[in-house]
């Protein structure tokens, strides 16, 4: 039987650009920049009180900036920025902060690989969409600000202090420790919060829906192992940056693991029937979901092959490398 994930999505009442006091050292801000792919929108976390620490910036919205100083009290100063990754709806805005704040930005590294642009290695979905539904998703997306449009890898952040696997980083009354998460994307990072064992888990661990693992630099493999890793943990509360707090992680955690691994034997399955290329089967994998996460669900049914192909349960038969749009059989 397929395992039921049950996730958490219920964010209550909130107030974009407003501070939220979640707990006595965290607040959150919330950034007006809801998607199909950041559910309400990049949760900025507040950590301390007097000295600060901000985890998760956010995108590159000057308002975003004005709202998250607009938190802090007469007495208070940000004196750290933390990022769990460099994607630009978590990490974009740390410049712009940095211009207000002179606080020195902690993070794992740079972004890691980036697939170079191949015209034919892309997959396409419009042939499924109602003529309605391409209407609305022309729509939506026109009604997007530019900043929102480029949301993607950030290749402009570098940390000015890079942060190890078990780092602990000490300010006025937190500490947060480095959880190396790599498989999202290879420098992602979760906080941990001492003083209230509670993990700021980014996009590793998300209440509303899984993580996308989008090739080269996703990796399943590496997402299944930080998993893995946070299961072996006993963190009480999880504060992911899209969706609310995840109060029971270690189960949430073993369901995604389960997840995965169906996935793959979902995939495994489709095989069995004959060389099949990606696009063959995410329409019927992902039948219930918004049809634009069929893209990059696509790169995470990609991720799963190249965890097939290297662990031997699959091959390919058209291709050199395991493309997007490779052609996959059983091995």
């Amino acid at each position: 039987m397929a395992v039921q994930i049950k996730h958490y999505r219920d964010m209550g009442a909130f107030t974009y650009g407003a501070a939220a006091q979640m707990t006595p050292l965290i607040r959150r801000v919330l950034c007006q920049n809801p998607t199909p792919f950041t559910y309400k929108g990049t949760g900025t976390y507040i950590v301390g009180t007097g000295q600060v620490a901000v985890i998760d910036p956010g995108p590159s919205l000057a308002s975003h900036v004005d709202d998250i100083l607009a938190a802090l009290r007469p007495d208070e100063e940000i004196t750290h920025i933390f990022i769990t990754h460099t994607h630009s709806d978590h990490s974009a805005l740390t410049a712009r902060l940095q211009e207000r704040t002179h606080a020195p930005a902690y993070g794992f590294g740079p972004h890691g690989a980036v697939r170079a642009f191949d015209p034919n290695d892309k997959v396409d979905f419009r042939k499924y969409f109602t003529p309605e539904e391409q209407t609305r998703f022309e729509r939506e997306w026109a009604a997007q600000p530019e900043e929102l449009k480029r949301e993607g890898p950030d290749l402009t952040f570098t940390p000015d202090v890079r942060v190890c696997d078990g780092e602990v980083i000490a300010g006025h009354g937190w500490t947060l420790t480095a959880i190396h998460t790599p498989g999202h994307c290879s420098n992602h990072t979760c906080y941990h919060l001492r003083e209230e064992n509670a993990l700021f888990s980014g996009d590793h661990v998300m209440g509303w829906a899984t993580s996308v693992v989008g090739p080269p630099d996703g990796s399943m493999q590496d997402y299944l192992a930080s998993l893995r890793k946070l299961l072996a943990r006993q963190d009480a509360l999880y504060w992911p940056t899209h969706g609310p707090a995840i109060t029971e992680p270690r189960p949430y955690v073993q369901s995604f693991i389960q997840h995965r691994e169906e996935r793959e034997a979902q995939i495994l399955a489709y095989l069995q029937n004959g060389p099949q290329q990606i696009a063959d089967f995410v329409p019927a994998m992902y039948a219930g979901y918004d049809k634009r996460l069929w893209y990059p669900a696509a790169n995470s049914v990609h991720a799963h092959m190249l965890h097939l192909v290297e662990t031997g349960r699959a091959c390919v038969l058209d291709s050199d490398v395991p493309k997007l749009t490779a052609t996959y059989a059983l091995a």
